[in-house]
C-alpha cells in the first residue's frame, strides 16, 4: 500500500488515472475512491469494502463544472450547491443521458459531493473526471476517521493519503429530485439551514 503525503498531489492523481483505489481524508470522514470511467477499479473498490451491489457509490469532484456531462442540476439543487459546497453535503440529482448507468447500479440518479478538503480538491483538480467515492470502511462498520483506522479495515487498498478529518461525521444527504429538498441522512448541515438558503 502506497502512503502519500500532501506534497504528492500529481502522483496521486496519476495513480487514480491508472485505476488505483485510494483512501484519503475528507472534511467529514476518511473516504475511498476510484476514477469514474474505470469499471474494473470501481468493482475493486466495492470488493475491498464488501459493498452490496444494491448501494451505488457516490461521485466526488472539486467543482460543479466537472459534473456537467453526467448530472442535471435543478435550480433548487444549484442554489443549495452554491450555498454549501464545498462542504459536508451530498446532493441526490438526476443523471444525464451521457452518464454510464453501469457506474450507478442502473439507477437514474447519482449522489454528488464537493468536500471542503484542500489537498483532496487539488488532487481532483488534476483529473478530467469525477471520482467514485464511498466512506473508507467495510460496509456496515463505522466510517474510518483516521489513516490508521482506514488501513486496518481496508487492507487491499492501492494507496492512502495522510491527513485529518474535521467534522468527524458523515455528510448530510439531501434529495434534490423532487419539488422540495428531503434529508435522507442527517449530518453537519441541517434541513433548517438548507430551507433558509433557499428562501434567500
Amino acid at each position: 500500500m502506497k502512503e502519500y503525503q500532501e506534497s504528492q498531489i500529481k502522483e496521486m492523481a496519476e495513480d487514480f488515472q491508472q485505476g488505483a483505489v485510494i483512501a484519503f481524508p475528507t472534511d467529514t470522514v476518511y473516504g475511498v475512491g476510484s476514477i469514474y470511467g474505470d469499471l474494473d477499479a470501481l468493482n475493486r473498490l466495492k470488493m475491498i469494502k464488501h459493498r452490496p451491489e444494491t448501494k451505488p457509490i457516490p461521485m466526488m469532484a472539486s467543482r460543479l463544472e466537472t459534473y456537467a456531462p453526467y448530472v442535471k442540476l435543478s435550480p433548487m439543487a444549484q442554489k443549495i450547491a452554491d450555498a454549501f459546497l464545498p462542504g459536508p453535503l451530498t446532493l441526490i440529482v438526476e443523471l444525464t443521458d451521457f452518464a454510464n448507468r453501469d457506474f450507478f447500479n442502473g439507477k437514474s440518479t447519482a449522489a454528488i459531493r464537493i468536500p471542503n478538503a484542500p489537498t483532496l480538491l487539488k488532487v481532483m483538480d488534476c483529473l478530467d473526471r469525477p471520482l467514485m467515492v464511498s466512506s473508507a470502511n467495510v460496509s456496515g462498520e463505522p466510517a474510518a476517521l483516521t489513516k490508521q483506522e482506514a488501513m486496518a479495515m481496508l487492507k487491499e487498498l492501492d494507496g492512502i493519503l495522510d491527513g485529518t478529518c474535521h467534522e468527524l461525521q458523515a455528510s448530510t444527504i439531501v434529495d434534490c429530485t423532487q419539488d422540495k429538498p428531503k434529508i435522507l441522512r442527517e449530518g453537519p448541515i441541517t434541513l433548517a439551514q438548507i430551507e433558509a438558503a433557499l428562501e434567500k
